[in-house]
């Protein structure tokens, strides 16, 4: 029998499991948190969101509207920059206690739950990403609800073969006294059937606000359709439930890139990426279409791909990396529905990972981390299981088969557990150096540097790692409002033109400076232009640009000048490039 209290407990207990281990992890990030502002994308995502504009591709307009609504809430915190990297804390937080209560459903278990919470806020790639601005934060959070939300689902169509009274709790706690009351209910099985359509209906939203978020959260589709088929094949027939669901996806999918084109145009934003207001312009950012051509080869070096993701797998892993498979394997067996969810998913996405070089690659493994952790809670309550007695056929009958008594089972989990979570542990001193950036005020000192070497008036051609940081600095702390930042993404964007067609649209006017990355570029200004450093100690890579006067160098420059306003028409200067600025 399943009384109101003892549900109550039960699930007192898992709420009390899921916020401990999230504040933890807050602890975590918090401890080892960025103190002010980054270089490269850290910088932009430091920087949009507090002004509500628009990132690059794909845009990422759910992260940008929680994180203007979050760094809102958070003001009394200090600088926007801080809100931001307070804000990533926050959100892995929220994932690891969602994933507690999801590896204790799995698992049949709030302990070893807790631990493979705990043990994915301890993966090295999961709390770094806590501790600076970055939209992978949002994306870890969002799909672990969305597999919590499918597994609950799944879990009220078929009864969870390893907590048989997982739903008879629920069932109590919701005001039935027993389980024999929940059998002989006439209604049970179409209360059953309300609430998981809401669940499922819950999880197309999610999909939506986090398609929204990132476009990885693609990469759950076929998963989630195999997954949702295999739970209810006849699902199909219910059309009107299968057009809700489209409509729970699709709607908030669509209302978050509004706010690329509300900020993008109408009601323009201080920085907007590409100008997604226009047709061409929504397309090509939230489809990535600058970043099509990354794709590699998916059939070259299979060996060598492999090689990569097992060492990946033993960094953020540890000892526990060489048995995920087997992992796998008992998960099949003890959840298959569970197993064709998050085994497509971890497929599709490591093979995705493999043909993807992105510059921060690592990023990309944060939901193959979070999963595999699941899998070892399975494989660890499998063992104490088959070790104590307790029946592991997993089928709908399981729920009405007794539980394991007496102390074994207990003390059998507490052993697994601490197995399971030893090597983090162990590592904790590690990785807690690895993740750091509470010393990493390097942009900082970096920017106030190039903003005290700067003359009035002046224009910086700058590169994309280190623009981010200058616009930050103008647009968001509002400092050197005199100054011009030409990145090489507007250079496109605006039809600039080439490295030395901008110098020629200044140079006669304005001080201009450079900031590149390498020297590949500055062969085309040989015998044009003297090219300096300014003698910052610290900004290195700020370089002065003049004039070599000569009768020749000096026709050129007015040629490539008459070039360069040619082009001027087409530019059109948002608070990114002020008018009275950049002229």
């Amino acid at each position: 029998m399943v009384t109101r209290r003892g549900a109550d407990a039960r699930l007192v207990a898992a709420w009390i499991g899921a916020l401990g281990v999230g504040v933890i992890s807050l602890g975590l990030s918090l401890w080892r948190l960025m103190p002010g502002v980054g270089f490269w994308d850290t910088a932009e995502f430091q920087m949009v969101p507090p002004v509500l504009g628009t990132a690059h591709p794909t845009g990422y307009p759910t992260y940008v509207i929680l994180g203007w609504l979050g760094s809102l809430l958070m003001t009394p915190l200090g600088e926007a920059s801080l809100r931001m990297n307070v804000l990533s804390a926050v959100f892995v937080a929220v994932g690891v206690g969602v994933t507690v209560d999801l590896a204790r459903r799995l698992s049949g278990s709030l302990l070893l739950g807790s631990v493979a919470g705990l043990g994915v806020a301890l993966t090295p790639i999961v709390w770094a990403i806590g501790t600076h601005a970055d939209p992978h934060s949002l994306h870890f959070t969002l799909v672990a609800i969305i597999l919590w939300l499918l597994v609950r689902w799944g879990h009220l169509r078929h009864a969870n073969p390893v907590d048989p009274v997982e739903e008879a709790d629920e069932q109590a706690w919701a005001g039935r006294a027993d389980e024999a009351e929940v059998a002989q209910d006439a209604d049970g099985d179409a209360r059953r059937g309300r609430r998981a359509d809401r669940l499922l209906l819950a999880a197309a939203v999610v999909v939506g606000l986090s398609v929204g978020n990132h476009s990885l959260t693609l990469l759950l589709g076929l998963p989630i359709l195999a997954y949702v088929l295999v739970v209810e094949p006849g699902l199909l027939r219910r059309w009107r439930f299968v057009a809700a669901c489209i409509a729970a996806f699709a709607i908030p999918t669509v209302l978050v890139r509004f706010e690329m084109i509300l900020r993008g145009g109408w009601f323009r934003a201080p920085f907007v990426y590409a100008d997604p207001s226009t047709w061409d312009g929504f397309w090509y950012v939230t489809l990535g279409a600058q970043f099509h051509d990354w794709v590699t080869n998916p059939f070259a070096d299979p060996g060598g791909r492999f090689a990569d993701v097992a060492t990946i797998a033993v960094g953020q892993l540890g000892p526990l990396a060489p048995i995920v498979l087997v992992a796998f394997a008992v998960t099949i067996v003890r959840q298959p529905r569970y197993a064709l969810l998050s085994g497509l998913t971890m497929a599709i996405t490591l093979f995705f990972n493999s043909v993807y070089p992105d510059g921060a690659i690592d990023r990309y493994y944060i939901v193959p981390a979070a999963i595999a952790w699941t899998w070892l809670t399975i494989l660890a309550a499998t063992a104490v299981d088959s070790l104590t007695g307790r029946d592991l056929a997993p089928d709908e009958a399981a729920a009405v088969r007794p539980r394991a008594s007496g102390i074994l089972r207990p003390v059998g989990l507490v052993i697994v557990a601490v197995l399971l979570i030893a090597p983090s542990l162990i590592a904790l001193p590690a990785r807690a150096r690895l993740v750091d950036r509470t010393g990493d005020r390097a942009a900082q000192t970096w920017t106030d540097e190039v903003l005290a070497a700067l003359e009035p008036e002046a224009v910086v051609v700058s590169w994309w790692s280190y623009s981010t940081t200058l616009w930050y600095a103008t647009i968001v702390d509002e400092r050197r409002p005199d100054i011009c930042i030409i990145d090489d993404r507007n250079r496109l964007d605006y039809n600039l033109g080439e490295l030395d067609q901008v110098i020629d649209r200044f140079i006669a006017t304005r001080p201009v400076y450079l900031i590149r990355n390498g020297t590949s570029e500055l062969g085309r200004l040989d015998g044009r232009y003297n090219v300096t450093g300014v003698g910052a100690p610290t900004a290195t890579n700020l370089l002065r640009v003049t004039p070599i006067v000569t009768g020749d160098a000096a026709g050129a420059a007015g040629a490539g000048a008459s070039t360069a306003t040619g082009v001027a028409g087409r530019f059109t200067p948002n608070r990114a490039y002020p008018r009275e600025a950049c002229g």
